[in-house]
């Protein structure tokens, strides 16, 4: 069988930066389990693994515009601390949910200056370069209630 729309596939991956550093792996555990052409993972890989069977092994270069998104300095906020009612601390790394038009997003606390926060929307891979290196565990038909749903059970 061949990975095709409405396929439930199994793949090991390690993904790594333009610069060889590991950001995730499944490596030493289970397998990531998805439903193909349901979304559910990023464009670039899902295009990717069509049509590969178990056991294919594959490099996989994803542009930021497949992966997670070009950078959108539009989403970087300079917000008041005041802004931040009932919250202690307000440090470098810190995440948060913030409400927008478009519904919530999360993001992080970039720099912290005076009576200001920056917030950053952007994916953290947001304008990376995605390496995977993929081997295919397992495919099966999805059932009707994966479908329904849109994801592997």
């Amino acid at each position: 069988m061949n990975i095709a729309q409405d396929s439930v596939v199994s793949i090991h991956y390690t993904l790594k930066n333009p610069e060889g550093e590991v950001i995730d792996s499944s490596d030493g555990g289970d397998p990531l389990v998805y439903l193909h052409g349901a979304g559910n993972i990023i464009p670039g890989l899902e295009n990717a693994l069509i049509g590969k069977a178990v056991d294919d092994e594959l490099e996989v270069v994803v542009a930021p515009g497949e992966g997670y998104g070009d950078y959108n300095q539009e989403l970087l906020q300079k917000v008041p601390l005041s802004a931040f009612d009932g919250v202690d601390s307000v440090e470098v790394g810190a995440q948060f949910q913030a409400s927008t038009a478009n519904g919530p997003i999360n993001v992080v606390v970039v720099d912290v200056e005076d009576e200001h926060a920056t917030l950053d929307g952007n994916h953290p891979l947001a304008g990376v370069e995605l390496h995977f290196a993929v081997k295919i565990a397992a495919i099966r038909e999805a059932s009707a209630e994966e479908k329904d749903h849109g994801h592997a059970h």
